[in-house]
């Protein structure tokens, strides 16, 4: 028998990168009475997106005209993107179709930022609405305060300071969202290996460092907003680090009281400024 499509006045489709977020987004729009079509690209997503009551489908990184002719098969005309997708990883997995190549081919240059922005663009031609995840889950976008009872030292907000000035220069080159820097000297800059790996490699090279996260001065709010959690503070653990400073308002802090917790057992500052 030939599966129906969702009908619902309600009906939002998700693009689900991997990780806990996109979970958190789909319990939150299924609770505010939304239907959720969710295609994404590994089958452990695909068993915990399907387990919470979305239709889920899992497609090849690449099957750009598949997902458009998906969505429209279920009658999904608003998209939300969220979720980690490894490049990396991506650019290993077989050839993309016809529709991905020719997008690929047509952009000045492969960073994140214009990847996205012309899948955004493919997809607003293709008569989509493409919604950014903050407006459905803006109680955990971080505010203008210090989170832990420690706070940075007058040496570290110094380190902030300059950190964000080279996030912002980074980021305006479409390279990353993170630096980590020690005494106004770079450690190391965020690039394809996503905020972990850069954490763990400025560990390696300088310890009490601060770590700065922020969104891309040009960055689109409906997509790829900077993220941190529990495990982001495990990784500056493990690294040694000192600070976590968070651009407020346009970043997301998950799990925040386990993060809270754990940092200032190690005497971790976390801020967002």
């Amino acid at each position: 028998m030939k599966e129906k499509s969702l009908s619902n006045s309600k009906l939002i489709g998700l693009i689900s990168g991997e990780g806990e977020f996109p979970l958190i987004l789909t319990k939150s729009l299924l609770n505010q009475g939304y239907s959720v079509v969710a295609v994404c690209f590994s089958r452990g997503q695909l068993k915990a997106l399907s387990s919470l009551g979305a239709k889920a489908i899992k497609l090849r990184i690449g099957q750009l005209g598949k997902l458009i002719n998906t969505f429209k098969k279920e009658g999904v005309k608003e998209l939300l993107f969220l979720g980690k997708i490894d490049k990396s990883h991506a650019l290993k997995i077989g050839l993309p179709d016809l529709k991905a190549l020719s997008l690929w081919r047509r952009l000045k240059n492969r960073e994140d930022d214009s990847l996205l922005r012309a899948l955004v663009s493919e997809l607003e031609e293709e008569g989509f609405i493409i919604r950014g995840p903050a407006e459905f889950l803006e109680e955990y976008l971080t505010p203008k305060k210090v989170f832990t009872k420690r706070e940075p030292t007058p040496e570290e907000w110094e380190d902030i300071k300059y950190g964000f000035e080279i996030a912002k220069a980074i980021g305006r080159l479409d390279i990353g969202q993170c630096v980590v820097v020690k005494e106004k000297m770079t450690v190391a800059v965020e690039a394809m290996e996503g905020t972990d790996a850069t954490i763990l490699r400025a560990g390696s090279l300088r310890k009490e460092t601060v770590v700065v996260k922020v969104a891309k001065p040009k960055q689109d709010l409906r997509l790829d907003l900077p993220v941190v959690g529990a495990k982001t503070i495990e990784t500056l653990i493990k690294a040694k680090a000192k600070v976590l400073a968070l651009e407020a308002g346009k970043t997301f802090f998950l799990q925040q009281d386990k993060a809270i917790k754990l940092a200032e057992k190690h005497g971790i500052a976390i801020v967002g400024v």
